[in-house]
């Protein structure tokens, strides 16, 4: 069982399906509402746990319900939690979700997610020294993304950034990031271009840019390759990022190779969007063998 280390955010999601969005200024009627535990760093270490790794969360919540509901469903989902911690007279992380046409917006308060801190990091560091792999993204403060970059590099660990939300990354940052899973999007903010193909080629196996429904591009050192995904009936694509680098860091810890590796995290993003909710979509590791 590899041991996969998810440093980042972990919120309540507030969730509201409409047949549309609401124009500005616009007021309309919503078909649902429900609370469910996200945050795209607990996504990925429920999704990571039940692909099979043995995870250890390093987060923070607030002082409030919302905080212990979040700590209880890691125990629920088998995440480690000793690193999770509950800040005082402060709100845990809300991501406030709209579901509509087939789509997902979202707007995130990031709360205590605010206080995983490289202070708060630096104080985890044996956690991180017995990891086969960090998994961390851009819902917590820059200068912790940057902190543990450098970490990670000297500890000779490697570091999949999942860098979401978009934002400017040093290049420091870059270079010391073993893996790197932008979107498109996230790409050209990353990047300064629209040009990826120069950015894949620039960093054969290091930058893997996902494209939705059309797969997953990176350079092997000789040429770009795209590896499809899955086609499936979609019900909800919150969560299918977070799912895919949840399965892509197990695979890599599991020396799948990067071909197979994508492969194995493009089907576990496709069951994922099969189902309603970020984490209620999260497949097994039964599942995802039993599709491929």
């Amino acid at each position: 069982m590899v041991k996969i280390t998810v440093i980042g955010s972990s919120s309540m999601d507030l969730v509201v399906t409409a047949q549309k969005r609401p124009d500005k200024g616009e007021t309309i009627l919503g078909e649902s509402f429900k609370t469910v535990p996200g945050g795209k760093g607990a996504n990925q270490a429920v999704a990571a746990s039940r692909l099979g790794a043995e995870v250890t969360m390093i987060g923070r919540v607030g002082d409030d319900d919302f905080g212990k509901e979040i700590i209880k469903n890691f125990s629920k989902n088998n995440v480690l939690t000793q690193c999770v911690e509950r800040v005082t007279d402060m709100e845990s992380g809300t991501a406030h979700i709209t579901l509509a046409e087939g789509d997902n917006s979202i707007i995130v308060v990031k709360g205590a997610n605010d206080m995983v801190t490289a202070e708060y990091i630096e104080q985890k560091l044996e956690v991180i020294r017995e990891s086969d792999i960090v998994l961390i993204q851009q819902e917590i403060p820059e200068e912790t993304v940057e902190y543990v970059s450098e970490t990670c590099h000297s500890l000779g660990i490697p570091l999949l950034l999942n860098p979401a939300p978009a934002r400017p990354l040093s290049q420091k940052v870059i270079e010391r990031a073993t893996y790197i899973t932008p979107n498109e999007l996230e790409a050209a903010v990353l990047f300064g271009s629209d040009d990826i193909h120069a950015a894949l080629k620039q960093y054969p196996n290091k930058v893997f840019i996902t494209e939705g429904k059309n797969g997953v591009r990176y350079h092997d050192g000789e040429k770009e390759v795209l590896i499809p995904s899955y086609q499936v009936e979609v019900v909800d694509t919150t969560g299918a990022g977070d799912t895919f680098n949840a399965a892509f860091a197990v695979a890599l810890a599991e020396d799948k190779g990067f071909s197979d590796s994508v492969r194995f995290a493009n089907r576990a993003a496709s069951l994922s969007v099969t189902k309603f909710g970020a984490q209620g979509g999260m497949p097994t590791r039964a599942a995802v063998e039993g599709s491929l």
